[in-house]
């Protein structure tokens, strides 16, 4: 079940969101790497899927320090794009297509970003400075 948000975005309903004391985001990855992406990760939690993207649940703040790259959405709360058209003029809405056996819906977000990266083609970069990424500043103290 989705909950729509205020600009027409949708909240990814999250399996046991008990279990999710980190609070939650997503990151949004084209259809096309989403495959790839996952039989390489060394752990999935739950993953959405809405006809273009796929949407890895990551723990609130996965973006601090992260570049993500280009083409790549990143959604705080959990809260994605509304409906796109799927194919054959059907909207398309997020469903879950992999729940984890143990319950935890969050992937780990640095091998998943890095793995993203890889597959786009972008070098990784990040910031130690967490307070200054946060800020959206990148220059030097």
């Amino acid at each position: 079940m989705m909950r729509t948000e205020p600009a027409g975005r949708l909240r990814l309903a999250v399996p046991g969101a008990g279990a999710a004391p980190l609070g939650c985001d997503a990151v949004g990855v084209p259809e096309r790497i989403g495959y790839d992406v996952m039989a390489r990760l060394p752990r999935v939690g739950c993953v959405f899927a809405d006809g273009s993207r796929w949407w890895w649940i990551v723990p609130a703040g996965s973006d601090l320090g992260l570049q993500w790259p280009r083409g790549v959405d990143y959604a705080p709360g959990a809260a994605v794009s509304g409906p796109a058209p799927g194919t054959g003029g059907a909207m398309a809405v997020p469903r879950l297509v992999h729940r984890p056996a143990d319950g935890v819906p969050y992937t780990p977000p640095i091998p998943l970003y890095l793995l993203v990266c890889r597959r786009t083609g972008v070098a990784p970069a990040w910031s130690c400075d967490v307070a200054r990424a946060a800020a959206g500043r990148s220059d030097a103290a």
